[in-house]
């Protein structure tokens, strides 16, 4: 059934008159007798009853106007939900592995509430992947760390460096430390074997990661001791207050070239990052 015919329909229900339902939608009379004609003959059924003078519902025009108004209700709810995906750009969004359980759901979440429709797509890469990435265009907005120095980005939230062990690590003193660490771009790496150097501590560099879980995991079997981010450290990690001291950094959400719509700088300064975490220290 045609969805302007059955509205056409309700008119009539509403008027009680094909000239005054003719004038609600703005057509002539004829147009709607033709539309209403052409109705019942998809239906096989007549809807109106000539009574002396007047026209009135037939028993299955009494039917039709209960569906009817369902029908366009229906009709109508659907149009307006699917009117939402109109011009719809899902957002590329990057985040380093690191940040995975803290700060990228609080980001998502936030991003979800103001605009439940947008649709997410998370590449875990380093920083500084990330950001060639949105010198490139290929991601739309990043969340990464930069120095407390700079003013790069939206910030989010601050870092600190820490050391971590296993509570099963038990240090040979025979034996030289034995170290995992991210790569060698990462401030930590460079951080930690710069304090171990200058206190003349002897160590070995057991492997280099460029995930936070393959830290984790490598440091949670107690092979060697780690430094990260404080937020980065999985539970039932040991932190070593003892150790050379290692940097903070600024997490700040950073976007690309051509701004997502959803990331226009009111909406970042006003709305997405407002109070959006506290993890300063």
């Amino acid at each position: 059934m045609d969805i302007e015919a059955l509205r056409s329909f309700l008119a009539y229900v509403e008027t009680g008159s094909f000239t005054r339902a003719a004038r609600q939608i703005n057509r002539t009379q004829s147009a709607f007798s033709a539309q209403m004609k052409k109705l019942e003959g998809e239906l096989g059924a007549a809807l109106f009853v000539k009574e002396g003078r007047n026209l009135s519902l037939s028993e299955a025009g009494l039917q039709l106007s209960v569906h009817a108004t369902q029908l366009i209700a229906l009709h109508d709810s659907a149009v307006n939900q699917l009117q939402g995906y109109q011009n719809k750009r899902s957002l590329k969004l990057g985040c380093p592995e690191d940040y995975n359980h803290s700060v990228l759901p609080k980001v998502v979440e936030r991003l979800q509430s103001l605009a439940p429709m947008c649709s997410i797509q998370i590449f875990n890469e380093p920083s500084i992947t990330l950001r060639r990435w949105l010198d490139e265009g290929k991601i739309d907005a990043a969340i990464i760390t930069r120095s407390p120095d700079s003013e790069e980005g939206y910030w989010l939230a601050s870092d600190q460096g820490v050391w971590i062990a296993s509570p099963s690590f038990v240090e040979n003193d025979n034996q030289p430390l034995p170290l995992v660490l991210f790569q060698a771009d990462c401030k930590y790496h460079a951080a930690a074997i710069d304090g171990l150097t200058k206190q003349g501590r002897e160590f070995q560099l057991l492997a280099c990661c460029n995930s936070a879980s393959a830290q984790n995991a490598l440091v949670n079997a107690g092979l060697a001791v780690g430094a990260m981010g404080k937020l980065s450290v999985m539970k039932g990690m040991t932190i070593l207050p003892t150790m050379p001291a290692l940097p903070s950094v600024d997490i700040v959400l950073s976007v690309g070239v051509t701004p997502h719509p959803l990331l226009h700088s009111d909406v970042l300064q006003q709305d997405l990052l407002r109070n959006i975490m506290d993890y300063k220290e």
